[in-house]
This record gives structure tokens, C-alpha cells and sequence, in this order.
């Protein structure tokens, strides 16, 4: 059964293994600070998204404004740990069920993710802010400031293939979030922790990848293994993309 056709409590459920590591956002931490590797702007162009609205379907609850980091200095990469045989046109309806579940029995103000890609290569936009600007997101416990958090739908455990469209499409988002700060994927960045349940005690300045897997800042095998492994060839993908 997809994921798309299990409303709330079943659909947080079936998240347990990566959505442990996400916080709900309050007053914003100390700001990153940034990582410039050369004088020279690097950016990147900005990848189609595909807005709220197509996936939100009239399910949209009250929530309080967006909140705001000063920039993103890094991406944060999840899996959904859902299916993996979906058809890329249900990709709507699983986002729905994922924001249902996390806003419904989770109680949060919305869904973690910023952004999210299916496996065709979509990039959808998650959480309510604009994707244009550094909306503080709550995916990844401890470092949910001045990160961006995107999650490709499915669950990429080791063995399980990674499709092409979706790393690609990774790459694309992170190139162009990440050139908005002039910060190379490849670099690690000066990242401080605002909760002690991360990998790092909360006060803590942790040097941690530009583009990170989840585990990176949190005690968990998101976004999986076959996905992990796959980063620092998304890293360097987006890294070409910005000119470098």
C-alpha cells in the first residue's frame, strides 16, 4: 500500500525511523557563520518547483507565520522511509498524507521537510515561507537554523537503487539554495546546535558537510545507506552546477 493512501497516524508510523530526528523551531539561534571559499560569486540557476498548492488540495490547517534564519548555509538531505514503487503522479497525494500525519497526531505547526523530490526528479515545495527565502525548517533536531531540509520521497536502505532523476534534481536544489550564500557544497560549515538530543550538545559549534545527510546532525540511518553514499557525488554534481 502506498504511502499517499495512509492518512494520519499510519503515515506518522510509517516515518518512525526519520521523523525522530526532526524539532519543532522556536526563537532563532546564533547565526551560522559563513563559509567563502573565494572572492568570486558562484551560484546557480533555480530548479522548477512545484508550489504548496498542488499537493495542499484544500487540507491546509491554521498555523502561525513562517519563521525566518538570516541565510542557508547548508542542505540537509532525508528519506521519506515510505515506498518506493509509487507513480510519480501520486507523489501529491503522499506529500499530503506526510503534512496530514506530521500536522495531525504530531501537532506540528507544519510539514518539516522544505522541500521534497520524487523519484521522477520533481521538486516540490514542503514547509510555508517561500522557497526563495531562508524559511527555518524542523527536519533535523539540533540544526533546524540556517539549514534548508529536503527529503526524497522513498526509503533508500543499502542495496536500494537511487534513481538518477532524483539525485540530479538534489543537486539542482542545493546548487542553487546554497549559492544564494556563495557556500560550496563540498565545504563543511560551522553549524551550532540548539538541541542536546542532536549529536552535538546544545551550544555546540559542529563543522558539518554543506550538504549533510541526516545522520550527520542527528542519531539515525537517514536518509539510508544507499543514499547517503551517493553525496559526495551529489556534492560535487552541485558544485559543477555553481561554476566551480
Amino acid at each position: 500500500m502506498l504511502l499517499g493512501s495512509l492518512p494520519g497516524l499510519a503515515a506518522v508510523a510509517a516515518l518512525a525511523l526519520c521523523a525522530s530526528g526532526v524539532e519543532r523551531t522556536g526563537a532563532v539561534s546564533e547565526r551560522p557563520a559563513k563559509a567563502r571559499s573565494a572572492a568570486t560569486p558562484y551560484s546557480s540557476a533555480k530548479p522548477h518547483i512545484v508550489p504548496r498548492s498542488a499537493w495542499l488540495d484544500g487540507s491546509t490547517r491554521g498555523q502561525p507565520p513562517p519563521r525566518y534564519d538570516a541565510e542557508v548555509v547548508a542542505v540537509f538531505v532525508h528519506h521519506t522511509d515510505s515506498p518506493n514503487g509509487y507513480a510519480c503522479t501520486d507523489a501529491p497525494r503522499i506529500i499530503r498524507s506526510l503534512y496530514a500525519g506530521q500536522t495531525g497526531s504530531r501537532q506540528w505547526d507544519d510539514i518539516g521537510y522544505n522541500f521534497l523530490v520524487d523519484r521522477c526528479g520533481t521538486i516540490y515545495e514542503g514547509r510555508a515561507g517561500g522557497v526563495d527565502r531562508p524559511v527555518t525548517g524542523a527536519h533535523t533536531q539540533g540544526f533546524n537554523h540556517g539549514t534548508t531540509g529536503v527529503a526524497a520521497l522513498g526509503t533508500f536502505t543499502a542495496g536500494v537503487p537511487v534513481p538518477q532523476a532524483m539525485t540530479e534534481a538534489i543537486a539542482r536544489l542545493a546548487a542553487w539554495k546554497l549559492g544564494m550564500s556563495q557556500i560550496d557544497p563540498r565545504a563543511d560549515v560551522p553549524l551550532v546546535s540548539s538541541n542536546g538530543r542532536s549529536r552535538y550538545a546544545a551550544g555546540t559549534t559542529a563543522r558539518l558537510p554543506a550538504l549533510a545527510g541526516h545522520k550527520d546532525g542527528f542519531m539515525t540511518s537517514c536518509p539510508g545507506a544507499a543514499l547517503s553514499a551517493l553525496l559526495p557525488q551529489i556534492r560535487q554534481t552541485a558544485a559543477a552546477l555553481q561554476g566551480r
